[in-house]
């Protein structure tokens, strides 16, 4: 479930009135999400042939000040012809509203299904539509730090303790002290930089075939390192769920649809290593804190950090390193 805030059907009308999409015809609620509460909107539509869009009411883990620059992203994107959902501004204008003290965006609904098992030519679509995002957000005026970069890795480790950590895993805690040194110490400062998704995992692409119709979810969108976030891509896509297997077919396909539109340079490449590393970090930072720390009963179940620390062991391995 990923509704946290129930809406009245009143309310949902009203709310929906402030926007220019025509008479409120439905709301479904939708469970996937872990943050924020989402729902399927159906309208008349402005011409009165019906349409459909995503209302998201940030929850938890978004701060309200930084919503202007995940949706203006979003139009920034739209507007220069990537698969991402246009922001529905209100009739004033206004990129989101509140209710009840709570953020509220509506978003264009884009069509397709996110991918359990993707296939090479599907990673090979991601691939370009990474690098097209890349293109396109080079001239984006706004600038937003990652949040989530070594430093805060090392803060929720720190957060976990060694004993925590352990009791995940006896192995972890050695794993995480040994990355966290070597990482700082690696870490390549000076590489190209521009707008990154950050967390483009095979749920947050929709695709129709081998046709990427979106890419969605953008709250961990920041201005970083390009090649980390193909990096992080290419953890996300090109392992089995739980880090046991890595597929060296999506991994060449997902690659070599990257470069088919922007080609890294010898410095991104030689970095992908260190860069891929750091991204399984940061998941295994992310999900064992959530670990140790979502109450029993909750209506989230927090990932197996152990999915990325396998991730990780492939990438730190010197044998491993002709994937990129």
């Amino acid at each position: 479930m990923a509704v946290y805030t129930h809406l009245a059907a009143e309310d949902m009308a009203e709310l929906i009135a402030a926007f220019d999409v025509g008479d409120l015809c439905s709301a479904k609620g939708i469970a996937e999400g872990v943050s924020n509460s989402n729902w399927l909107i159906e309208t008349t539509g402005r011409d009165g042939t019906g349409a459909r869009f995503i209302l998201t009411m940030y929850e938890f883990r978004i701060d309200i000040g930084e919503l202007p620059y995940f949706l203006a992203l979003l139009d920034h994107l739209a507007a220069r012809g990537c698969p991402v959902p246009r922001t529905i501004h209100d009739r004033d204008g206004a990129l989101f509203r509140i209710v009840d003290g709570k953020a509220v965006a509506l978003i264009e609904y884009l069509p397709g299904v996110s991918v359990s098992h993707p296939t090479p030519g599907q990673a090979e679509a991601v691939g370009r539509a990474l690098a097209q995002m890349h293109l396109a957000a080079a001239d984006f005026p706004a600038h937003r730090a990652n949040g989530m970069n070594l430093a805060e890795s090392r803060r929720l480790f720190d957060a976990c303790g060694a004993q925590g950590l352990a009791e995940i895993d006896p192995a972890l805690p050695a794993l995480v002290s040994r990355e966290l040194d070597s990482l700082t110490a690696a870490w390549p400062a000076d590489l190209p930089r521009s707008v990154i998704h950050a967390d483009l995992f095979p749920d947050n692409v929709l695709m129709l075939g081998d046709r990427v119709t979106g890419l969605i979810d953008f709250y961990f969108a920041c201005n970083d390192l390009i090649a980390y976030d193909v990096a992080t891509t290419h953890a996300a896509w090109c392992f089995a769920n739980d880090g046991t297997h890595f597929d060296p077919a999506l991994s060449r396909a997902l690659l070599a649809g990257y470069q088919a539109v922007r080609p890294l340079s010898e410095a991104e490449h030689a970095a992908l290593p260190v860069l891929a590393r750091a991204a399984c970090l940061r998941f295994i930072a992310s999900r064992a804190y959530d670990w140790l720390n979502t109450p029993k009963g909750a209506l989230v179940m927090p990932k197996d950090p152990m999915a990325f620390a396998r991730r990780l062991d492939f990438y730190a391995d010197p044998a491993n390193a002709a994937f990129a």
